[in-house]
This record gives structure tokens, C-alpha cells and sequence, in this order.
């Protein structure tokens, strides 16, 4: 497997001087290309903060952070704005749709940022609502649609333009269990297909689903292990 993520010696610290607060203390870590990864922390424990640096949201105080062979640690925001639209495919516990959209538009938006041509664009949006047990509902704006429904629509927008990295952020947090389950299921088969997956949880039974848990705590990596999953 080839190195899609790597990170060395990364630091964010706030309010630098007395009263700093290190939200991230001289982490390290590789992430695979093809990897199903859990990152797993209590409120308070980095995970949050790493994420942001993973998702090219914010630029970290120290330290070094390659994707995809180019180091993006201390690039302007726009360039960062550029690496979010063509590496990574976001997905939110918030999930982030546009009201007055239907399903396949709010899909084709970012297609739409990126310059992907109409016809290209439609195809693409229509392919990943498929893709994720949607195809009746393209012409349902949010309001029409269940909260799991909704999500849904949001993991198709992330992985319409077949991104390197899908960074789930809490993705079932505000679902009930039953619309969790598919979302995870989603995940696990975009998983057996060779997407890198990295989710970000504070459950351990949602983090029991992916191939390898990071656990963080005070801003360092207390654990990375391997699950024993189907």
C-alpha cells in the first residue's frame, strides 16, 4: 500500500506563552491509501483539531502534514481551499445541504466549484445517489427527506468525484440507530471498493466498525490498533 497521509512531529498550540493550551502535541501518524481508520476521542481530546488539520481546515503551529505526496502544511488558504475541493469528500454530522436544492443538485454543487462541465456533472450526482440507495429520491429537496436520507445525500456529494480521502466527521451524530447502521454500512462498502475512510467518533461502537482505531487523549496518540472486523 502506498502512503496518502503523513504526518510528522504536528503541533497546534493556542494562546502561545503562559497560558497555552496543546491541542495537539507532537503527533506522528501514516495513514494507507485503501485504509478504514477511527479516530477516537472524549470532548477536549484533539480529535477535533486533527481533524481540521486532516481536512486541510486549518494549518497546524509546527510540524509537517503530506497528502498525497505534497506537503500542505504551510500553504495560503486558498491553495488549502483548492487541496479540500479535489482531495478530500467531506461528510458532516451536520450534514450541510442547501434547503432549496433537491438531492442531485446539492450533489452537483461542488462538482459545479471544481469545473466539472453540466452534462459530466449531472452523471456524476446521479451515479452517487445510486450508489448510495437514492435513486427515487433526486428530485427530493432536505425538508422531503429523514435525517438518514438527508446523510446520505451528503456521503454521495463527498464521493461523487472519487476524492483520495473521505473525512466523516461524526457522521451519525444525529441520527437514530437504525439510520446509523446504514450510514456505517455505506462507509464499509465504499471501504471494500479502496477508499481511504477516515472517521472521526467519541463512540466506541462506531469505532468498532472501522480496520484501525487511533485513540486520542490531552493531544497525543494513546493508541493505534488494528480491529479484528468482518
Amino acid at each position: 500500500m502506498s502512503i496518502l497521509i503523513q504526518i510528522e512531529d504536528l503541533c497546534k498550540v493556542y494562546n502561545p506563552g503562559e497560558n497555552e493550551v496543546r491541542a495537539l502535541d507532537h503527533v506522528s501518524l501514516i495513514v494507507n491509501t485503501g485504509e478504514y481508520v477511527a479516530i477516537i476521542g472524549q470532548s477536549g481530546s484533539g480529535k477535533s483539531t486533527l481533524m481540521n488539520m486532516l481536512g486541510c481546515l486549518d494549518v497546524p503551529s509546527s510540524g509537517e502534514y503530506i497528502l498525497n505526496g505534497q506537503n500542505v502544511s504551510r500553504l495560503t488558504d486558498d491553495e488549502l481551499s483548492d487541496i479540500r475541493n479535489q482531495e478530500i469528500g467531506f461528510i458532516f454530522q451536520g450534514f450541510n445541504l442547501i434547503p432549496s436544492f433537491t438531492a442531485v443538485e446539492n450533489v452537483e454543487l461542488p462538482l459545479l466549484y471544481r469545473g466539472v462541465g453540466k452534462r459530466e456533472r449531472h452523471e456524476l450526482a446521479v451515479k452517487a445517489l445510486e450508489k448510495v440507495g437514492l435513486s427515487k429520491r433526486m428530485e427530493h429537496k432536505p425538508s422531503e427527506m429523514s435525517g438518514g436520507q438527508q446523510q446520505r445525500v451528503a456521503i454521495a456529494r463527498a464521493i461523487a468525484q472519487a476524492p483520495p480521502v473521505i473525512l466523516a466527521d461524526e457522521p451519525t451524530g444525529n441520527l437514530d440507530s437504525g439510520s446509523s447502521k446504514e450510514i456505517i454500512q455505506i462507509l464499509k462498502e465504499l471501504h471494500k471498493e479502496g477508499r481511504t475512510v477516515i472517521l472521526i467518533t467519541h463512540d466506541n461502537e462506531i469505532a468498532a466498525q472501522a480496520k484501525r482505531v487511533i485513540r486520542i487523549k490531552d493531544g497525543k496518540i494513546e493508541r493505534d490498533y488494528e480491529n479484528e472486523t468482518d
